[in-house]
């Protein structure tokens, strides 16, 4: 595939462009108001990503950073405390919206390497009703996980977590920024995978390649405060058709090609982890996400990136977690072989000579 600016791009699913039929979808959107609900391409959107997920009603966002804080807020009144892990995007890259809009503080709980929170351990730090202490106002999961190299949890584990929460009156809300990828690692329809959860945040300018856009689903009731959140926090759009038909060509077009994403996320993985001098935790790697270590004894982060785009690779720069590269529809077979080409000829280039070894 011919690269836009001749760069093999990994560092993430978010850098695709829109498909052709992306393009002509858009040109020929039909649009109304959304803010009187009269988008006819946006209400198809969210008809059909409820139905999707199996949720009764769903509401359009402009990013999944909007739609977390939004569900958020409508599940917490102000001064409720948010449950969530201490690796979860929510945490890490939303600037903490919920904490500074909506005056909600976050209670870190411990995650495992594959993106789970011990039941038993959200049992213990659910509050009981007691003077000083917070409501505790909804608890945050993640599949897949990103900061755990796109690891996916399965829906016995959602339902195990569920039935913990729901005993103490607890919502529980779902970033399912890629929770297509997650139902195609597990062989599952998205619906079967979130059937347990009360609301479910996913992307469609990830995996599924759409420029913008991501949508919240849940109950009638729970979509109705969404909007009201949407609204608040300036996210109200008019004639939001035109961007609202890419995602629609995402939902129905790119969700069954997204095991070709894991397939070559997992030849990468491999690959990786048979050059000396780099780790990769091949367990983890389940959908199209692959974080690695290069040695720091042979070269810096700094410098494994530079050497990479030199060669004409982008990774991203995950600071102590390592590197990341993510696959995703412009990504060949030939665009991972080359990744690792590169990668291998950088690390034996700065490979270490043992001791009394003499370097030619």
């Amino acid at each position: 595939m011919a690269h836009p600016d001749g760069f093999i791009d990994l560092r993430s699913d978010t850098v695709t462009h829109p498909t052709p039929a992306m393009r002509r979808a858009m040109a020929e959107a039909e649009v109304g108001d959304d803010q009187y609900g009269e988008d006819p391409t946006v209400r198809r959107l969210e008809e059909a990503s409820a139905e999707k997920l199996g949720k009764e009603a769903a509401c359009y966002v402009s990013s999944g950073t909007m739609g977390n804080l939004i569900a958020i807020l409508a599940h917490c009144g102000r001064g409720d405390e948010v449950l969530l892990g201490d690796e979860c995007h929510v945490l890490w890259y939303e600037s903490g919206g919920a904490a500074t809009l909506g005056g909600l503080p976050f209670n870190k709980l411990r995650t495992d390497r594959f993106g789970r929170i011990d039941p038993r351990e959200i049992a213990d730090m659910i509050r009981i009703p007691r003077a000083g202490y917070p409501r505790t106002g909804v608890l945050c999961l993640e599949n897949t996980h990103n900061r755990c190299g796109g690891a996916v949890l399965h829906p016995d584990y959602f339902a195990g977590v569920k039935q913990v929460a729901d005993a103490r009156g607890v919502p529980v809300h779902l970033d399912g920024a890629r929770i297509f990828n997650a139902a195609a690692a597990l062989g599952l329809p998205a619906s079967e995978v979130v059937a347990s959860l009360d609301s479910i945040q996913f992307c469609f300018s990830k995996a599924l390649a759409a420029p913008v856009g991501s949508i919240v689903v849940g109950s009638s009731d729970f979509i109705a405060r969404v909007r009201g959140n949407r609204k608040l926090v300036g996210g109200a759009m008019r004639q939001a058709g035109v961007i609202a038909a890419a995602a629609l060509v995402g939902l129905t077009e790119m969700v069954e090609r997204l095991p070709e994403d894991h397939r070559r996320a997992r030849r990468l993985a491999e690959g990786l982890a048979q050059i000396p001098g780099v780790t990769v935790d091949l367990e983890t790697v389940q959908s199209n996400i692959v974080i690695f270590k290069p040695d720091p004894a042979q070269i810096t982060t700094e410098e494994f990136i530079a050497g990479m785009v030199e060669g004409g690779v982008r990774v991203s720069n995950y600071g102590l977690r390592g590197l990341r590269m993510v696959t995703h529809y412009q990504i060949t077979d030939d665009d991972v072989e080359r990744a690792l080409r590169i990668a291998g000829g950088l690390m034996e280039s700065r490979s270490v000579a043992p001791v009394g070894a003499t370097v030619a």
